[in-house]
């Protein structure tokens, strides 16, 4: 007997260190599919500035992000990437990555994609889809005016920016470029969330009309009234997307 317990109880070890390993490996994990804590970094979503400029064919800023630009990049990135894009086993490893600007894609954008994958991913009934579809929406409406509100504090400071060259004394060229690209940055980035945005409205909807086909429920008029709010949130945004290249974003009132 104490011969088959030594033999036991390695085997049974490993399959405790094994456990272990796996619950700290989910814990590594962001809760609600957030990045994890190892992976995030004040400047994390630099790369937005130098995606979207690039794309267009310019060149990204040198200067340090500033408090305010740091934070319009922060709120940016929920709002770039697309929902329901992260697979519920990739929120364990931390599944954060760069996105393509739409101005660098060749690929025309599928509205189809988010409805498809909300019917398509397993769920416990119908109910759970449209509560799915209205949590989308939901969080995309408390997103909204704290970023715009960032974009406005960053598009005014932009304004201060662009008069102050004028009277500082000895620029040089490289810095009146730094910070011309840096305003460029900032501009491109508004537009970019501003076109998401858009193009969730367009997402939310087409998902919508197919659960409602598939799937008639009471619930769908509180999700066609949530997507109606985004949707005059995103027609009247606080500020006017202007083309890219560059031209400044205004402020409205």
């Amino acid at each position: 007997m104490p011969e088959n317990l030594r033999q036991i109880r390695p085997i049974v070890t490993a399959l405790m260190l094994a456990v272990l390993g796996a619950t700290l490996a989910a814990c590594s994990g962001g809760d609600f599919g957030r990045t994890r804590a190892d992976m995030r970094s004040d400047d994390m979503h630099r790369w937005l500035g130098a995606e979207v400029t690039s794309s267009v064919g310019l060149k990204p800023s040198q200067f340090q992000l500033t408090d305010e630009e740091r934070q319009l990049r922060d709120l940016a990135y929920p709002l770039i990437e697309p929902p329901l894009s992260r697979l519920a086993w990739k929120s364990v490893f931390g599944d954060y990555k760069a996105l393509p600007s739409p101005w660098r894609q060749t690929i025309v954008f599928d509205r189809t994609m988010y409805g498809r994958t909300l019917i398509d991913e397993p769920h416990r009934s119908h109910s759970s889809r449209y509560t799915q579809l209205m949590e989308d929406v939901r969080n995309d409406i408390t997103r909204f005016e704290p970023f715009f509100a960032s974009a406005i504090r960053v598009i005014d400071l932009d304004k201060k920016r662009n008069a102050s060259m004028a009277r500082v004394s000895s620029l040089s060229p490289k810095e009146k470029e730094d910070a011309v690209e840096r305003m460029q940055e900032n501009s491109l980035i508004i537009q970019w969330v501003q076109q998401c945005l858009e193009q969730r409205v367009s997402s939310y909807r087409w998902g919508l009309e197919r659960l409602v086909i598939q799937a008639p429920d009471g619930m769908a008029a509180d999700a066609d009234r949530l997507i109606g709010e985004l949707a005059a949130q995103t027609a009247n945004p606080p500020v006017a997307a202007q083309p890219p290249y560059g031209r400044a974003v205004v402020s409205k009132g």
